[in-house]
């Protein structure tokens, strides 16, 4: 599974933060930060999810309230 944020969608309500320890807060720039993610457009980062927190990163993109997170499985289709 990999994981998809939009960096410039994200509005700063944390929640993502709480939810997968993946993701910090960037207090400066009001945003979260996806670590050890790569960015493959401008503001989009990816970055694959392990097995053993595949559930986390599930209740991050669901906790997200302007949907700047997807989850999308081995076969490309978006499972959240």
């Amino acid at each position: 599974m990999r994981i998809e944020y939009d960096w410039d969608t994200c509005i700063g309500m944390f929640q993502c933060v709480a939810e997968w320890d993946a993701f910090e807060k960037d207090e400066d720039a009001g945003k979260a930060v996806l670590t050890d993610s790569e960015e493959c457009e401008d503001d989009l980062f990816v970055r694959e999810i392990p097995e053993d927190v595949e559930l986390d990163a599930k209740f991050a993109a669901r906790a997200c309230p302007v949907d700047a997170i997807a989850v999308y499985d081995d076969d490309g289709e978006q499972v959240v």
